[in-house]
């Protein structure tokens, strides 16, 4: 794998180590191509601050260190900056022109929630609602007709602990919109190590079955995540299992 594009840094307030150690870390574990995707801040109101994602004022910091970083290690590596995005109806419109302000190669799309965090629910939290299902799908589904993210970050964090036809209904609306869009699904190593709901084979055996295409991600939270799929206790078990190949990793990233 000669590429990862899911790495954090502090700023998002839940990560721990330096920009370098990040680079450091990656060249050691044999990476080619190093994406920075930090948690994307929001315009939310002024009396609501957030504490999982960098603030309006941090993208010219994040942007400037990584500018030189990329600057500094370009014989060892490639180094991308982008954000991990949450589509949304009130926000993104606004969001988008202020990120591009700076140095912005890639978004990918992580909804973590629905409508938004500011007034919504986690789609991490087990549930059993088709109501919340069926928002997430539709959502998601959205954010990705915009056409500007290069993939979907743990698209099966949504925690449906319902039946599996309902769960099969609106998945595969996502599913097929990925395929349809070109758009690789990403398996997410650091919800696999962490034990989380997700990835998931009642997912990803669906999307695999259907024909999608696959990205890894480390979802890097610190400078040790950076690893190898193979480094991963029974992650390659989980994704030969479901028929899931990857090659280099290395994907197409699409303008913003």
């Amino acid at each position: 794998m000669l590429a990862n594009y899911h790495s954090h840094t502090v700023r998002c307030n839940h990560a721990s180590g330096t920009e370098r150690e990040y680079i450091e870390s990656a060249i050691k574990n044999g990476f080619k191509i190093l994406g920075f995707s930090d948690h994307t801040p929001q315009p939310y109101p002024p009396q609501y601050e957030s504490h999982i994602r960098m603030g309006m004022d941090e993208v010219e910091n994040y942007t400037d260190t990584l500018v030189k970083l990329r600057e500094e290690y370009k014989n060892d590596i490639q180094i991308f900056i982008g954000y991990e995005v949450e589509y949304t109806h009130k926000y993104f419109d606004k969001l988008i022109p202020h990120l591009k302000q700076y140095p912005l190669d890639y978004i990918i799309q992580g909804q973590h929630f629905v409508p938004d965090e500011f007034n919504g629910f986690y789609s991490g939290a087990m549930m059993d609602d088709e109501e919340k299902l069926a928002a997430y799908a539709d959502l998601t589904i959205e954010g990705m007709h915009t056409g500007l993210f290069s993939y979907l970050a743990h698209p099966d964090l949504i925690y449906y602990d319902g039946p599996d036809e309902i769960f099969q209904k609106h998945m595969k609306r996502v599913i097929q919109t990925a395929i349809n869009l070109k758009l690789p699904l990403e398996v997410n190593m650091l919800g696999f190590r962490d034990g989380r709901n997700y990835p998931s084979d009642r997912f990803f055996s669906l999307a695999s079955e259907m024909g999608a295409s696959f990205v890894i991600g480390c979802d890097a939270h610190n400078p040790l995540d950076m690893k190898q799929p193979e480094d991963v206790p029974e992650f390659m078990d989980f994704l030969n299992k479901n028929n899931i190949t990857y090659g280099d990793n290395v994907i197409e990233l699409r303008p913003v």
